[in-house]
Parts: C-alpha cells; structure tokens; sequence
C-alpha cells in the first residue's frame, strides 16, 4: 500500500498522505474549503457542516473524512455555497450577534465567513434569546449570546490544557457551554493564557483588558477574505 494518495477537488488534482482528512489535504494543496468548528490545533469534530463537500457525489464532512484514491471531491459548487450560506445564517439568527459593536469585528471568523459566502441578511427570523454574560473571571469573560457551540473551547481545554474547565449541557435550543464550577467562570481553573481561550472563533470567549487594542482597518479580515492565507500556498505553487 503506497503512502500517497491521488484525488482531485474541483478538477484539480491533490496529493495527500494516507490517512490525512480532505481538509487536510486541501488546505496543504492550498484550496480553501470553509469551516467554523476544524482547528489545526484540535482533534476533528464534524459538528458545524460547513466544511461538507461532496465526495463522489456523496456530501461528508471534509475535517473528518480521510482521503481516498481517485476520489472526485465538489468544494467550490452554488449548491454547497448555498447550503453553507444557510449554516451561517441560522448561526446568526440562533444567536445576538452585534458585528458592528463587537471587539471581534474583522478578526471573527463568523463574520469573515458570511461576506465569503455573500450573506447579506438573514433570511430566518431572529430569535433574540435571553443569555447571560458570564465576567466572574479577573482575566476572562464568556459571552454566551456570541457563542455558535463549535466545541474549540471544550476541546481545547481537554486536549491541549488538561482541564476540562468547558462542556456542553442541554439540548437544542438550551444548549449552551458550562463551566466545572457553580461560581461562574471565577470559580474554575481557566488562566488567560490557555488554548481554550485563544481557539474561540468568534467574540464569545475572550480575554479582558485587550479589547479594541488592534485598530479596525488593520484586523485580519478586514483586507482579505478568510481563507486567503490558504489559498496563497497554491498561487505560490505556480510560480
């Protein structure tokens, strides 16, 4: 059995490791397929979808589906900008999300997605639901009405920290991320310089006192689209 593996992803041929993930792949390759919950740091979860491609002609989740010899994989379709448009948007009606207000606002990954996806407005009605901020903590804060349930935090915590400070409790729509204390975030063992605090994709989990400190203008999003850090490994491969 070879250790390489030859695919293609929209026609374009990839070489990967056996046993690597497609997005693994595509991202080495430099072909940017969209994602909210896949971190290079954490081990694949597969629970925001918005990574899912087809693979011959089947859709699977590309953080967690392994390549495959000769497998035709569709990234770059309508059909899944679509879908993957619509993803985004229930995140934000699910949510409150006041982009023009966050500290997060051209570093949020949420954001920077729905302009790559061409959202322009929510086609769902806003839920507006009634959730806590939690700043017991002296160095960090957990806005819940920001979190988008993508599992970094919890992940990382375990993972990386060693602390299982989060998880999640509930179902559906009272789901939410705890803490492993009844005292709020002060109460537990998370340190401001944890990976759990820095894997947060958007404004729920964030240090304090650094607000603001990166101008807007010079943010990472606020130039070039998410992703585009990807995609310049293949226009370097042209060369």
């Amino acid at each position: 059995m070879t250790a390489t593996v030859e695919f293609t992803i929209d026609g374009t041929e990839v070489r990967a490791r056996r046993g690597q993930t497609i997005l693994e792949a595509a991202d080495q390759a430099g072909i940017y397929i969209p994602r909210l919950c896949a971190h290079r740091k954490l081990q694949p979860f597969g629970s925001c979808r918005v990574c899912v491609v087809l693979v011959n002609g089947r859709p699977q989740p590309a953080c967690i589906q392994p390549v495959a010899q000769g497998a035709v994989v569709e990234n770059d379709t309508e059909r899944l900008t679509s879908l993957r448009r619509q993803i985004v948007e229930m995140l934000f009606v699910e949510g409150n999300h006041y982009c023009m207000f966050c500290e997060r606002s051209g570093s949020c990954e949420l954001q920077a997605l729905g302009y790559r996806l061409g959202m322009l407005n929510p086609r769902y009605p806003f839920f507006y639901p009634a959730r806590p901020v939690d700043a017991t903590h002296p160095d960090i804060m957990l806005e819940h009405n920001r979190c988008i349930l993508c599992g970094r935090c919890v992940r990382a915590s375990t993972e990386l920290d060693g602390k299982h400070v989060f998880d999640f409790v509930g179902r559906g729509l009272h789901k939410i991320v705890a803490k492993n204390s009844r005292d709020g975030l002060g109460g537990t063992n998370a340190a401001a310089d944890d990976e759990a605090t820095s894997v947060c994709p958007v404004g729920a989990l964030m240090r304090k006192r650094v607000g603001y400190a990166v101008p807007i203008g010079n943010r990472p999003y606020d130039h070039e689209p998410i992703g585009s850090e990807i995609e310049a490994r293949r226009l370097e491969g042209t060369k």
